[in-house]
Parts: structure tokens; sequence; C-alpha cells
């Protein structure tokens, strides 16, 4: 793939879930997105990207749509944007854009869809963050930017709370789990807090595995003998590959500080390129695992991501 594309149109739209409307030229805010757009703001999807060639696609089968009937704000031409992954960048003139996200869940259809049945958006768009700001404009030349090897891992954490969702009680454990990842260095890109079970939590695991490609999930809860303790159920409904040895290696450590330990259902899994972990539910059993982890964790990572060896000298 070249590393060098264009800017074939600029879209934009002051509310969400409608047509974008194609203008002359867009600002670039740092941190923030297109100036006057609906979905610029503090978050991970600031800017929406698609490929002119899927459009023309799209088009092939006969609909007859305009640039910016799917949401996108920048249409590209030179670049597979799905096959690029997250962490890629794109600078446009004095613009520098990062990948954060390939493709996205439709929670209400948009405007297209509803007039053709159809939209390629969730499939084939990317979304950006804004790292610095500047003009862009149809015609502008893009230049990729791979993705750094050496950059921070990413990481999100999940927190399964029949109560705690309910707002019935407090979660210290999920952002505990934030704070030491953060301190350890680890670019922490979401924290969720949801009920137990299986559905919501494989369809978040999912997500943030294949669309924001994270590198290493933890869950806090539901890894107990309570009938709504399904956590590794669903870790595993959605891995490719088992990990047992670190849920074996944190039930054998936790048994030093407590018998209860052996109840532990926990388990671990890989998929794809992202590590998936238990934790216990309490934020001492938290910290205790984490800090016992975060060394080899390290290890596992880089060769899961292929950025070392498989033997590591003591």
């Amino acid at each position: 793939m070249s590393n060098k594309g264009k800017v074939i149109a600029v879209c934009t739209s002051e509310k969400k879930g409608t047509q974008k409307a194609e203008v002359s030229c867009i600002k670039l805010v740092p941190e923030w997105g297109i100036e006057g757009d609906a979905h610029a703001g503090k978050w991970h999807r600031q800017v929406s990207m698609l490929g002119l060639e899927k459009i023309e696609g799209f088009r092939a089968k006969g609909a007859e749509v305009d640039f910016g009937a799917f949401g996108e704000n920048i249409i590209v031409e030179g670049f597979d944007l799905r096959a690029l992954p997250v962490g890629t960048r794109f600078r446009i003139g004095d613009a520098l854009l990062e990948l954060t996200q390939i493709g996205k869940e439709c929670h209400t259809h948009c405007a297209i869809y509803h007039q053709v049945g159809d939209c390629i958006m969730p499939r084939e768009g990317v979304f950006c963050i804004v790292i610095e700001g500047g003009e862009v404009k149809p015609g502008d030349e893009i230049e990729l930017i791979e993705a750094d090897p050496a950059r921070p891992f990413t990481a999100a954490w999940i927190t399964l709370s029949d109560k705690g969702a309910a707002g019935e009680r407090e979660d210290k454990s999920g952002p505990l789990i934030g704070e030491m990842l953060t301190e350890a260095g680890y670019n922490v890109v979401e924290g969720l807090l949801i009920p137990d079970g299986i559905e919501e939590l494989s369809k978040q695991l999912i997500r943030l595995a294949d669309q924001r490609q994270v590198n290493v999930i933890f869950t806090t809860g539901g890894t107990g003998f309570s009938e709504r303790d399904l956590t590794p159920e669903a870790t595993i409904a959605v891995c490719d590959r088992m990990a047992p040895g670190i849920a074996e290696a944190i039930r054998a450590y936790s048994m030093t500080k407590t018998p209860t330990a052996m109840l532990s259902r926990a388990a671990a899994g890989i998929r794809k390129k992202t590590l998936i972990i238990n934790l216990p539910g309490s934020p001492k059993a938290v910290r205790e695992c984490l800090e016992f982890l975060m060394h080899p964790l390290e290890h596992g990572l880089e060769i899961m991501l292929g950025r070392t060896g498989e033997c590591a000298r003591p």
C-alpha cells in the first residue's frame, strides 16, 4: 500500500445521525475534532473517514448517494482504511490525525440506511482523533504514517456489577485498575461499568478487541459461584485462544492471601491481538493481583504483538 493519498471531499453536519453536507474546507481542532461538527468533542471518534472506492462500490449497486451520506467527514483516495491498524497516523498539511477505531456499531440506523436499507460506514469507515490542527480541503495530499511499534500498550477495564450499574454501589475496582495501569505507563482508553451477565459483556469485549484493537482488557467481578457470575463464560465465548496459565497463576497467588480464592472461576484468553484477563471483584484483590501480574504481563503482550521473541532472559 502506498503511503500517499488524496482528500476527495470534506463534509460536516450540526446534528448526529444525519447526513453530512459537502463543504469547501474544514478546520481541525486539536483534541476536539472539526470545528462546528456534531461529532467533535473530548472522545475517540472526533473525525470519520471513508474510502472513495467504497462509496463508488455502493453507487455501482444502483444507490444514488452524495458525499457525506454515510456520516463521513473526510473522503479519501489511495488507502484501504479498514486494513490499517489503530495507531496509524495521517498527515494532511499542518493537521495530524490518529486512527482510533475501525468500523462501528449502529445503535440507531442513519438516514441513508432508512432510505436504501444499507450503510457502509459501520463496515468500512474509520475514526480518528486530532493530534495537530489545521485546515483540510479537497485535493490535499495525505501522508500515511505507520503506527509506532514502540508506543505504550493500550488497555481498558470493565466492571461487572448489577448493583454498581444500577447506581446502588460505588465502583472502586474498575477505576483502581485504570489508575494502576496508567501509573505503569499504559494508555487506558476506556472504562465501563455494566451489569453482570454474558450478552453485554461479550458485545463490549468484541467491540474493544475488534474495533478499538485494545492490547489488554481487564474485567473485575462476576467470577464466583453466584447464578449471575458469568464473566468467565463471556470471556471464553469471545476468545480465539485461551491463556489458562494466567488465571491459574492468579488463583495460586490469591490462595496465599485467602483460601476462598479457590472458588474463583476466572479465565484469561486472547481474541485476535487483544489479551482479556478476569480479575476478582474487590479492590484489595484487584490491587494484589495486578501487582503480581504487571511484570510478566508486559512480556506476554510484547510476544502477542510481535515486539519480542518467545524467550526472555531472566
